[in-house]
C-alpha cells in the first residue's frame, strides 16, 4: 500500500522533471547573456528567456491544478482554466492539434484534475505529434449527476506506457508505482473516492482515456 507521502514525493518528482528543461534553459540563457556583447545575438538570448521564462510559468500553473490543492479555486472551475492551461503547454508542439468540446462553463474541481492529468498522459504519447480530442460534460438526473470526460489522442505513433495504463486501471503492483505513473495513481485514487471510475483503450494510431465522475453532493441543480 502505497502511502500519501510517498505518492506526494513522487508527484513532486514528475513536476522537477518536467521543470528542468525550461529552467535550466533560463539558467543558460542568464549565463549567456553575461558574457554577449554583440547586440543581435543579445536579443536572440532575450528571446530564449522569455520563452523559457513562459514556459516554466505555463507549466508550473498547469501543476498546482493537476497536482496541488489549487485552493485559489473553488469546488466549481471554470471551464476556461483547464482549457487555458492545456492550450498553454500544447502551443510549443506544433505537430499537435487541439479540438475542444466542453458543454458546461463550470465544471467540478476533481473532473478538472482528471482532465488536465488525462490530456498530460496523451500528449506525452503523441511522440510525433498528432490530433487531441478532448471534451467532458456534466449529467444530471434529478437530485444526482456525474461529469463524464473523454480525452482522445490520434496519430501515427503512440507511445504509451502499459504500467500507465495499470495506474488508471487500478492493476498497478506497488513496485511500479513511480513518478512517471504516479499522476495516473493519483487520479484513479480520486475516481475510486468519488466512486467513479476511469478506462483506457489503446490502438497502435490511438489512445482514448475516459473519466466518469460523480459528482460531490451539493453542486448539483
Amino acid at each position: 500500500m502505497t502511502s500519501s507521502t510517498d505518492l506526494a514525493a513522487l508527484l513532486c518528482s514528475r513536476l522537477c522533471h518536467d521543470m528542468l528543461s525550461p529552467v535550466g534553459a533560463l539558467n543558460n540563457g542568464l549565463e549567456l547573456l553575461a558574457d554577449e556583447r554583440d547586440p543581435a545575438m543579445r536579443e536572440n538570448v532575450m528571446e530564449l528567456l522569455e520563452q523559457s521564462a513562459r514556459t516554466s510559468a505555463d507549466k508550473l500553473k498547469f501543476f498546482r491544478l493537476a497536482f496541488g490543492a489549487a485552493g485559489g479555486f473553488g469546488d466549481m472551475v471554470d471551464s476556461h482554466e483547464p482549457k487555458a492551461l492545456i492550450d498553454a503547454l500544447a502551443a510549443a508542439n506544433k505537430r499537435l492539434e487541439v479540438n475542444w468540446a466542453l458543454s458546461d462553463a463550470r465544471l467540478p474541481k476533481p473532473a478538472v484534475k482528471v482532465l488536465l492529468n488525462f490530456a498530460q498522459i496523451a500528449m506525452d504519447a503523441l511522440i510525433r505529434g498528432g490530433t487531441l480530442d478532448i471534451g467532458a460534460e456534466m449529467r444530471t438526473d434529478g437530485d444526482h449527476g456525474n461529469t463524464e470526460i473523454v480525452v482522445r489522442a490520434v496519430g501515427p505513433k503512440i507511445a504509451f506506457d502499459e504500467t500507465i495504463g495499470k495506474a488508471l486501471d487500478g492493476t498497478l503492483a506497488p513496485g511500479e508505482l513511480s513518478s512517471r505513473t504516479a499522476a495516473a495513481h493519483m487520479i484513479a485514487l480520486l475516481a475510486e473516492d468519488s466512486g467513479g471510475g476511469l478506462q483506457y483503450r489503446l490502438t497502435p494510431d490511438s489512445l482514448v482515456l475516459g473519466a466518469v465522475l460523480p459528482a460531490p453532493e451539493g453542486l448539483i441543480g
